[in-house]
């Protein structure tokens, strides 16, 4: 009896107000936290929330939070899978399957979910467990939403997709709204239900549209999980502390460098790393640093290039193109640090072999003139305005020049002029 009374007071709601969260990227903890902030507010101000969805899908843990929240919440929410061209992948079908609503703009798709490792390689065995939990988990909410179960468990067993007429025919979607407009109109009078059997029913009409966009700390975590920039910054500070380490007192490399690394690290935390590859990328820099020591004539620098872009390919693993860095942006990256890195050993080389051009080392083989005769093979010489001591085992005259072969203290060693 009390349940039945409980329902009733419930049964409707008067949206004065509806918030919008969109979520554009893949889904992570950064995206989860900001789902359910998102969802909070809207709790807290009793009003409706529309989740703009487009996503390739995630990681399976934050997918689970942010079902678990949607079904439990106490506002109705809606998942809008838009604008044209957007997607419900993966993790994006089974949020888009825990909505009370679920609305498609045309020229949308969702499905494709079956389970993959993500920087790890399944055996037989725990591949079939995964996709078999997976299956249970996409029957279930189909179930509770009284959606087509063949077609829902197809979209994990077979990663089949649908397109919004599609998935409109197998009632995995329950409108085809062509903007945001269209779907408060569709929203306006009907009823949604939760798993505990609350009800709702929804007045949309009129009702003033109020965007929840991700703070400053979610939208620059969100870039940095980036994985061509995360990639980037990797790169940016193996470079930046290769040389602090080359050249001891710089500094600002350094600095750079280890600022750039914490935020790659931060961003491997949510993308799948192969260590494999991250040993080949640490190998390549070791590598430069050995051509630099011990002068490879390139060779020691050309095999760090190469298993820098090994280890660049193999670093992120992820059968998902989004979460990989882009092809053009690893190549550009690896070839140009390794231009830069063998451009400046070659500097480095070039300036040991030159002659000194300060000190007493740089006075060899620099012109003088003698300013004194010379009497036992000594005297005085005139070189860079300066006046010297100097030794000779020839006859010299004042005024005659002289070419410094050497340095023995604070003597110079000379010889008559060709």
């Amino acid at each position: 009896m009390r349940r039945a009374i409980f329902i009733l007071l419930v049964s409707f709601v008067w949206a004065s107000q509806v918030y919008v969260a969109r979520v554009d990227a893949p889904i992570h903890p950064i995206t989860e936290e900001y789902i359910i902030r998102a969802l909070s507010v809207a709790e807290l101000n009793s009003s409706p929330l529309i989740l703009q969805l487009n996503t390739p899908g995630g990681l399976d843990t934050s997918m689970r939070k942010i079902m678990r929240r949607i079904m439990n919440s106490s506002v109705p929410v809606v998942v809008y899978v838009a604008p044209s061209g957007a997607r419900a992948a993966s993790a994006g079908f089974f949020i888009a399957l825990a909505a009370d609503f679920i609305a498609m703009a045309p020229g949308t798709s969702m499905g494709a979910a079956h389970p993959v490792a993500m920087g790890q390689k399944m055996d037989k065995v725990m591949s079939e467990k995964v996709a078999q939990d997976a299956s249970a988990l996409v029957r279930s909410l189909a179930q509770m939403r009284g959606r087509d179960l063949k077609a829902a468990e197809e979209a994990v067993t077979k990663s089949r997709s649908y397109n919004e007429k599609e998935a409109l025919k197998f009632h995995l979607t329950d409108a085809v709204a062509g903007s945001l407009s269209d779907l408060l109109k569709i929203l306006d009078g009907r009823q949604v239900s939760k798993p505990d059997g609350r009800k709702f029913r929804l007045s949309t009409a009129g009702a003033r549209v109020k965007v929840i966009g991700m703070n400053f700390r979610e939208r620059f975590l969100t870039v940095i999980a980036n994985p061509s920039l995360a990639y980037f910054l990797l790169m940016l500070g193996l470079l930046g502390l290769y040389f602090e380490f080359s050249h001891p007192g710089a500094v600002i490399p350094g600095v750079v460098g280890g600022i750039s690394l914490i935020l790659a690290f931060f961003a491997f935390q949510i993308l799948p790393i192969n260590i494999a590859g991250l040993l080949l990328i640490l190998l390549g820099i070791g590598l430069f640093i050995a051509e630099a020591k011990v002068q490879g004539f390139g060779l020691l620098g050309i095999g760090g290039g190469v298993a820098l872009f090994m280890g660049s390919l193999m670093l992120i693993k992820s059968p998902d193109p989004s979460m990989r860095p882009s092809l053009s942006v690893i190549t550009a990256t690896v070839v140009g640090i390794t231009v830069i890195v063998l451009f400046l050993i070659y500097l480095i080389a070039k300036a040991i072999r030159e002659k000194p051009m300060t000190g007493v080392e740089g006075m060899i083989g620099e012109e003088g003139e003698v300013f004194s005769d010379f009497v036992g093979g000594k005297g005085k010489v005139f070189v860079h305005g300066e006046l010297w001591n100097a030794v000779c085992d020839q006859d010299l005259k004042k005024g005659d020049e002289v070419v410094v072969e050497g340095v023995r203290g604070m003597v110079l060693l000379v010889k008559r002029k060709p």
